[in-house]
């Protein structure tokens, strides 16, 4: 992955990290809003939803609109899909240690069977 990819894919976990801003991609991933419209169910005032949009914009997580006095707020999701992509790049090493853990579990298994009954035989 190149340096700019990278430099994308931090700001784009780093957007990620918050809750507030994970909370307002949900809500634009059913269509665009305004900032008031996303601010309601928030504990803060609209500068601060304003600062949160601000970081996911530079992460290219939405669009922000111009019309007239309204500056709707859209998701942009080709970059969650680059995350995505990353994360997946791991899912071999998690599904193949699994793996690996399921065929131990089942090797302990069996020799506890076993074991319990050469007990119950003697």
């Amino acid at each position: 992955m190149n340096a700019v990819a990278t430099d994308n894919l931090s700001r784009v976990f780093g957007a990620l990290a918050d809750p507030t801003r994970r909370a307002i991609l949900a809500r634009l991933s059913r269509g665009e809003a305004g900032v008031q419209e996303i601010g309601k169910p928030f504990r803060m005032t609209l500068p601060a939803i304003s600062k949160h949009l601000k970081v996911l914009e530079k992460a290219k997580l939405i669009r922000r609109g111009k019309d007239a006095q309204w500056r709707p707020c859209a998701l942009a999701a080709a970059p969650l899909k680059d995350a995505s992509d990353w994360i997946g790049d791991y899912r071999q090493y998690w599904e193949e240690s699994f793996e690996r853990l399921d065929e131990y579990l089942k090797e302990i298994q069996s020799k506890e069977k076993n074991k319990g009954e050469n007990d119950n035989g003697k």
